[in-house]
C-alpha cells in the first residue's frame, strides 16, 4: 500500500475525511495536513504542505481538496517537483496518471459527490504511468521548473 498525504480547504474538508478513512481501510498510510473543520480557511500553505510531503518522498501521492479543486491544485503546483491534477471525472485521472505522471490529485467538493471521488480516487491510485513518449513529455515539464 502507499503513503498518501492530504489537505483540504474548509469546503473539502468533509471528503477529506472521507477518503481518510477509507484509504486506512484500505491499508494506506495518511499523512494528514489538514485543515480540521468546516471552519473558514486559506488553502495554499496546505496544499504547499501536500506537494513538499509528496516531492521529498514522505509520500508517496498526494490529494488536494477544495470546493472546486482548481486553487487547490494551482497551490499545490507551486511546488517544485509535482504535477497536480484537478480531476473530476475519471477519464482525466486516468490520463493524469497514464500520461502526465501527476503525483498529486485534486478534486472539487462541490463537484463531484462521494460516490464519483472515490471512483475518482480508485482511478489515480491504480493507474501507472505509460511512459514512452509520454515521459519526454514529463522531462520537458520539469526543465521548465529549471528553467524559469
Amino acid at each position: 500500500m502507499s503513503r498518501v498525504a492530504i489537505g483540504a480547504d474548509h469546503a473539502g474538508y468533509p471528503l477529506k475525511e472521507h477518503l481518510s478513512h477509507l484509504l486506512l481501510r484500505q491499508g494506506h498510510e495518511i499523512i494528514d495536513h489538514g485543515t480540521d473543520s468546516i471552519e473558514p480557511v486559506d488553502y495554499p500553505a496546505i496544499c504547499a504542505a501536500v506537494g513538499r510531503t509528496v516531492r521529498d518522498a514522505d509520500a508517496d501521492v498526494g490529494i488536494v481538496l477544495g470546493g472546486s479543486g482548481q486553487g487547490e491544485q494551482i497551490a499545490a503546483n507551486k511546488v517544485r517537483g509535482v504535477r497536480a491534477a484537478l480531476c473530476n471525472d475519471l477519464y482525466t485521472a486516468r490520463l493524469a496518471r497514464s500520461h502526465n505522471d501527476a503525483n498529486v490529485l485534486s478534486m472539487g467538493a462541490r463537484i463531484v459527490g462521494t460516490g464519483l471521488a472515490e471512483e475518482i480516487l480508485d482511478t489515480f491510485l491504480s493507474t501507472t504511468f505509460e511512459g514512452g513518449r509520454h515521459a519526454t513529455r514529463v522531462a520537458q515539464l520539469a526543465e521548465l521548473e529549471e528553467t524559469f
